[in-house]
């Protein structure tokens, strides 16, 4: 019989090599997820394998009936008014492209002027995701276009723009930082030999933008808390609205302001881990195989839109933004005698939607505008 371990996954041994090139033996946390997320052909986003659904390790709002696209369609239609200005409609991070099915396919049917005039760019930085959105958005292949961000944002072409991201900032690569009395320390992550997995490491803070972000935004961590620090979210924001002359960028995610997201109460921070509908909060398990997220600073993407030129914004729950945009009067009445109905589907999603805790409450909409010259 033939003895001997087994094969060292792509990404651990990736992971392992870097950390043993490091000085401190050890990677902040922050590239740590960088890899397990979107390292090419083995992270986790860019792994051939279905993640968003009942097969998958997590639902959306957009898994949830196909009235979010609904909601998002009337919203859209209402800021686009009558006339004939063309709009540059584009999506950010779309995933499977459900949303943009949802909400094309509702422009077209109930605002047939508005979807006349748009063109629709979906910016996708996974191919495996890519060729699914294809496939989900055939019928509106006239309007359809890819693009990665970086070739996007170096165009100019003057249009009425709205950019909706959903669920796109949580999964940004965070900074772990924890507090020790007057010292603020950072995570990372280093291997560890005799249990055979990855490990935190608290080593002093050497990257000035993490407690220039704390000292900016009023957060005084207590002594021993851990918070997450998405730098990446609020440069994004910063640069698609440097990009947009005149529209709007909606950023749909979970998340609340700073003074809810560092308060005394969340002690351990707010990264969580999922997989097969699970959620947990060891990123040291399956690296490459399970989802990682973080809830969205608010407060520092509001900051971020102001830093870039923004002239109005407001930050709602989903509820308050589902209702606006008319979600409840899409409930229908039914007989009750088969709930696989289509309108008993429907209501169901609806009142998932509106009532659950999380999806309700839990997740917010900021919608930033710019009007232009």
């Amino acid at each position: 019989m033939r003895s001997g371990h087994a094969a060292e996954a792509p990404l651990t041994a990736l992971l392992k090599r870097e950390m043993a090139d490091s000085p401190r033996q050890a990677i902040p946390f922050r590239d740590y997820m960088q890899r397990c997320l979107y390292e090419p052909e083995i992270g986790y986003y860019n792994r051939p394998a279905v993640k968003i659904g009942k097969e998958g390790d997590f639902y959306t709002s957009a898994s949830v009936g196909g009235v979010m696209g609904l909601a998002l369609a009337a919203w859209i239609a209402r800021l686009a008014g009558d006339g004939n200005e063309p709009l540059s409609l584009v999506e950010w991070g779309g995933g499977t492209g459900a949303l943009a099915a949802q909400t094309l396919d509702a422009l077209q049917t109930g605002y047939g002027d508005v979807y006349g005039r748009l063109s629709f760019t979906a910016i996708e930085s996974s191919p495996t995701h890519r060729s699914v959105m294809l496939a989900q958005l055939e019928r509106h292949a006239a309007k359809l276009r890819f693009a990665d961000g970086g070739e996007w944002q170096r165009e100019r072409d003057g249009m009425r723009t709205i950019v909706y991201a959903n669920e796109l900032l949580d999964a940004f690569p965070v900074h772990r930082v924890r507090r020790r009395g007057d010292t603020l320390c950072e995570l990372y992550v280093g291997w560890d030999e005799a249990d055979g997995r990855f490990a935190e490491r608290e080593l002093p803070c050497e990257d000035e933008r993490l407690p220039r972000y704390l000292e900016r935004h009023g957060i005084a961590l207590a002594d021993g808390q851990t918070a997450d620090i998405n730098l990446a979210a609020p440069a994004w924001i910063e640069a698609v609205l440097g990009r947009i002359a005149c529209g709007h960028l909606v950023t749909i995610d979970y998340g609340d302001t700073a003074d809810e997201l560092y308060a005394p109460h969340r002690m351990n921070g707010t990264l969580l881990c999922y997989r097969r509908h699970l959620a947990h909060d060891d990123p040291y398990v399956a690296p490459g195989e399970q989802d990682m997220t973080a809830h969205v600073d608010f407060t520092a993407c509001v900051a971020a839109g102001i830093d870039a030129g923004v002239d109005e914004w407001t930050l709602q729950t989903q509820r308050a933004f589902l209702e606006g945009g008319g979600l409840l009067d899409l409930l229908r009445d039914h007989d009750g005698r088969d709930p696989f109905s289509p309108a008993a589907r429907r209501n169901r999603a609806i009142r998932q939607l509106l009532l659950s805790d999380r999806m309700s409450e839990s997740f917010k909409v900021l919608i930033q505008k710019k009007r232009g010259e």
